[in-house]
């Protein structure tokens, strides 16, 4: 079946090149718009599987005119922003807001970016179009507690909530949280982590961003949540109620250093087309931490991530999967499945609960 978009961007430019690279890649381009106030009459007389929209235009922003998709006829929205600090707040907003995902122009060789069909944006659209829009958390209010029953069948019912202890501890804890997040990520990640005060074990997290955005991303969630929220650095310690986000455009493994775990940052390969990758963070926490582990991959496209779940489960730790109803786009959890690498299927707002019942277990119980 072929899929559908409309390209929204002040530049005319821009939006030829999206069209001839998007229709280039098999998906039919409805139309384009210099404007939300243009493309909105347009997008009514034949409505888009997905929308390509920039951030900044004249007359209504595109933060604006993506409230409005949302509230009056949800559609797929794949953001188009220019990589620029202003640019990666904005996007970050844009994500929380409902976005699906987004790609980056770049402010020097834009005409290059734009001409290379590898740039993404095919990827990105067909992804998008997938998604299941009915599975975005529409609700990120602080304190938000797990539906009981919210582990599906074969696993342990979610635990209560524990009370929040200010101040992360200095102590490096037994535990290591790793998980693994693409596309719908933004809003996800933060549903499972409003859940979790200070006294959980230190997270290592792959969310897949470009470099630039990770800094916003990890900001965003310190500022609102409980949770320590840093974007990763070479040889930051992992310790209770630290959560660190490997940056965008490098690799993020975890290594033991004495009695402690730190994250080691380098540059390397792509893998699985991902730099960071989660096999590449979930193959290191299987051999530094192994049964010391607990391991989820959630919400995206792809498979990055379901290999390295089952060497971390072959290595001891408990491990689980986004289950599908919950998920954006059910493509990395339902590889994990599919490869026996997750021991649980766990729904989104049970993922903290989850989290915190192993946690509290005797290690090496699977």
């Amino acid at each position: 079946m072929t899929i559908t978009a409309f390209v929204v961007d002040d530049s005319a430019v821009v939006r030829k090149h999206l069209t001839d690279t998007l229709t280039a890649g098999g998906i039919d381009v409805l139309g384009s718009a210099a404007d939300p106030l243009f493309a909105w009459p347009k997008m009514a007389a034949h409505w888009p599987d997905v929308v390509v929209l920039d951030v900044e235009m004249p007359r209504m922003d595109g933060i604006s005119f993506l409230r409005k998709i949302m509230a009056e006829r949800p559609t797929p929205v794949v953001m188009c922003s220019t990589l620029t600090e202003k640019g990666c707040e904005t996007t970050m907003q844009a994500l929380a807001a409902g976005a699906v995902s987004f790609v980056t122009k770049p402010k020097l060789g834009l005409r290059e970016f734009l001409s290379d069909r590898s740039n993404g944006l095919v990827e990105a659209v067909r992804a998008a179009a997938r998604a299941n829009l009915r599975a975005l958390p529409r609700s990120l209010g602080a304190g938000a507690a797990a539906p009981a029953g919210a582990l599906l069948p074969g696993g342990a019912a979610s635990a209560a909530a524990r009370p929040v202890v200010h101040g992360a501890m200095a102590e490096t804890t037994d535990r290591v949280v790793a998980i693994g997040i693409s596309t719908g990520g933004v809003q996800s990640i933060e549903v499972v982590l409003r859940q979790l005060d200070r006294t959980c074990p230190g997270m290592v997290v792959v969310q897949h961003m470009p470099s630039g955005f990770t800094a916003s991303f990890a900001a965003r969630l310190n500022n609102a949540l409980d949770l320590e929220v840093l974007e990763a650095k070479d040889g930051d310690r992992v310790i209770n109620g630290r959560v660190l986000i490997a940056p965008g455009g490098k690799h993020m493994q975890l290594k033991r250093s004495g009695a402690q775990y730190v994250v080691e940052v380098r540059d390397g390969p792509l893998i699985n087309h991902h730099r960071p990758s989660v096999d590449v963070l979930f193959r290191s926490v299987a051999q530094c931490a192994g049964r010391n582990a607990i391991g989820v991959v959630m919400t995206g496209m792809g498979d990055d991530g379901a290999r390295g779940l089952r060497e971390m489960r072959e290595a001891g730790a408990v491990t689980a999967a986004q289950d599908e109803a919950s998920c954006v786009v059910f493509g990395m959890p339902s590889e994990a499945i599919r490869l026996g690498g997750a021991r649980d299927v766990v729904a989104l707002q049970g993922i903290a609960g989850w989290i915190r019942q192993v946690a509290h277990q005797p290690v090496g119980v699977r």
